[in-house]
């Protein structure tokens, strides 16, 4: 015979237990990320791309497809000066910037004893944070004026005869006032991966009878390569999409493209700012890309 359970008044009743996707909880993790990634970068990105086509003239932009604003700036050889201009200054920023980076970071890594005193030497690299980059910037021009610092000290001590024009007001000028800006965007990278090299590596190397040269050639560049890849990253981004500092430091008279979106918005010329904007956007992330494919940064993220 079949038994009948009756469940009494104060019993509890079975429940009902639902179950879930596997997957579901990732992607819940992932939501608030992928609502920030898509509604700050993303959504921005392809409303640039939209404009890009559009139309305009002296009053307003015009809703259309239209592929003019890139055959204005792809066949424009002033264009093409101008991101040749942008690339050198990139380099050469990047190439001192890695030069006095890399350095300072092999200082403060291995040469200072004690962690206390390496974060406090750290953080007084980061003192001229406390400024703007604006301030920052414009600090060298009584510096390297005619009638600077650098120029009085110079004819007062009878070594020049008359003031250096090319101080200030030229490329000079620029490079000096990005690598000051950007510098430590590649100290930082580098000084955090060179504090995770084991030491014992370095021991070992020694012990093998590797010279110091032959110790940084073999083994701590080698392992600080994901740290300078980041700090290039940086460095490269930032400059390239620098319009001020080139506009005050070189007098108006060097261009990059962030100066010349800049001069373009200006003058309601928004749909070819825009297709300048998505070319520049396009050079960058091949760089960064050609970067990602020579060193894996993946363990410093």
């Amino acid at each position: 015979m079949a038994t009948v359970r009756f469940i009494g008044v104060g019993e509890p009743k079975p429940r009902r237990v639902i179950k879930l996707p596997s997957w579901l909880p990732a992607y819940l993790q992932a939501l608030p990320l992928t609502l920030i990634l898509g509604g700050f970068l993303l959504l921005p990105i392809l409303m640039i791309s939209v404009v890009s086509f559009w139309d305009y003239d002296f009053a307003q932009m015009y809703p259309d497809f239209v592929t003019f604003n890139y055959t204005e700036t792809l066949g424009s050889w002033v264009t093409w000066k101008t991101y040749l201009n942008t690339l050198k200054f990139a380099f050469i920023v990047w190439a001192i910037t890695l030069f006095i980076g890399f350095w300072v970071a092999y200082f403060l890594a291995f040469h200072i004893r004690t962690s206390s005193m390496k974060m406090v030497l750290f953080l007084v690299c980061t003192v001229p944070f406390l400024t703007s980059n604006i301030i920052r910037m414009i600090s060298w021009i009584p510096v390297l004026g005619r009638n600077g610092l650098i120029n009085n000290t110079l004819v007062g001590a009878g070594i020049i005869p008359q003031p250096i024009e090319w101080l200030l007001y030229s490329d000079f000028a620029v490079v000096l006032a990005m690598v000051h800006l950007y510098t430590l965007f590649m100290v930082t990278p580098i000084f955090n991966t060179m504090m995770r090299i084991d030491r014992s590596l370095m021991e070992a190397a020694r012990d093998a009878g590797a010279s110091g040269w032959q110790t940084l050639t073999n083994v701590i560049i080698p392992l600080a390569k994901p740290g300078m890849a980041i700090g290039t990253i940086f460095v490269v981004t930032l400059v390239m999409a620098d319009f001020s500092t080139v506009q005050v430091m070189s007098g108006g008279q060097s261009a990059s493209v962030a100066l010349m979106m800049k001069n373009q918005m200006s003058l309601l010329q928004y749909p070819a700012a825009a297709a300048n904007a998505v070319v520049l956007l396009i050079i960058v992330l091949m760089m960064v890309a050609a970067i990602l494919r020579v060193v894996d940064i993946r363990k410093e993220l």
